[in-house]
């Protein structure tokens, strides 16, 4: 027999020489730890999310620079030791903020890219339905990183770079699909995914949260998005691809040909 065998044993044998409600009680604390390390874990998020409204709010009102942890504490009623339990510093508290606010969409936009069971039409207005939804959710916390984006320290202000230049790669990438699938006009992919991603992140000013339209105005801003790229003759005919290009350009072509006719 092992020595953990052993140990078994022993704790079942003291268990068992216990008077019958000692057992039912112990087992009974046993059977409601799981309960409570859920309950336990539900508080802390529900306390860190407050945390985290509050230091958008401030940071937002006094600027990164003009807030202490002192201020945040009081605005979400702990002291300032127990602000500890939940976070190191301010940097802490603005690099979660930047995770989520700017890290997150890039993670998301390249899922969607990644499908095979999505034409470029509906990738693209996945995508933009996924930035939509993320700007409606916090749109203090974008105005926030924007007006703090200056006051970043070096790290988070080139990992903000780089999760905005992901962002615009993801809509560029998907842009470019759809013209060489002949489904989008041969435009500049760089210059329309800056216009698309330019009206996604405008929600952020006009709408609060809260508002019973967002799912909807969510999904209208997407058809929107989708819109400025598609060409609405594309694939007729049988035509796509390079070919529904150039018979784009030769339209092109022919209308100038009759505006410089009538000058």
């Amino acid at each position: 027999m092992t020595a953990h065998s052993l140990s078994r044993v022993n704790t079942d044998a003291h268990d068992e020489s216990r008077p019958a409600a000692a057992r039912r009680a112990t087992r009974g604390r046993a059977a409601s730890e799981p309960a409570a390390g859920a309950q336990s874990t539900s508080r802390r998020e529900l306390v860190e999310r407050e945390i985290m409204e509050q230091a958008t709010i401030l940071f937002a009102e006094k600027g990164f620079a003009g807030t202490t942890l002192q201020d945040i504490a009081k605005a979400t009623g702990l002291t300032r030791p127990a602000l500890y339990h939940y976070v190191a510093n301010k940097d802490d508290l603005l690099a979660r903020l930047v995770t989520e606010i700017a890290e997150q969409p890039a993670q998301i936009l390249r899922k969607i890219n990644e499908r095979a069971d999505l034409d470029p039409a509906q990738r693209l207005r996945e995508m933009a339905m996924s930035i939509a939804l993320h700007q409606l959710a916090a749109p203090d916390r974008f105005r926030l990183l924007l007006r703090s984006e200056a006051e970043l320290p070096d790290a988070l202000a080139n990992n903000y770079r780089n999760s905005k230049r992901r962002v615009l790669k993801e809509f560029i990438a998907v842009i470019d699909d759809g013209i060489r699938a002949g489904q989008f006009y041969p435009a500049d992919s760089r210059t329309a995914a800056f216009g698309i991603i330019g009206m996604l992140n405008w929600i952020a000013f006009w709408h609060h949260p809260g508002q019973d339209d967002g799912p909807a105005a969510a999904a209208q801003l997407a058809d929107m998005a989708m819109r400025t790229v598609v060409d609405p003759a594309a694939d007729t005919n049988g035509q796509g691809g390079p070919r529904r290009i150039l018979e784009r350009l030769r339209q092109n072509l022919d209308s100038l040909e009759q505006t410089l006719g009538a000058i």
